[in-house]
């Protein structure tokens, strides 16, 4: 498989300029989900709620917005296989 210029480009982290500039344009539900990452990540779907008060449809909305946008990458837990733990790109 050979990897593109594009591929590598989304592998690397974004600078704190851009990554404000993208957040800025995000419903306040993915800035206070991008600001429990920034102190506690990686953490699960059912952690963020936990953390940030917020429903868990709210979470996955915010997830998913935060994901278009670039900001937040995932990877399955170490320690749960079955669940998916999210981290901020920058």
């Amino acid at each position: 498989m050979s990897t593109t210029i594009d591929d590598v480009a989304a592998e690397e982290p974004l600078g704190e300029t851009e990554f404000r500039e993208r957040l800025r344009e995000l419903p306040p539900s993915a800035k206070l989900v991008a600001k429990v990452l920034e102190t506690d990540a990686p953490l699960s779907q059912g952690k963020l709620a936990e953390e940030s008060l917020l429903p868990d449809r709210t979470v996955r909305y915010a997830l998913n917005r935060l994901e278009e946008s670039e900001l937040v990458g995932s990877r399955y837990s170490f320690h749960d296989a079955r669940k998916q733990v999210y981290y901020l790109n920058n």
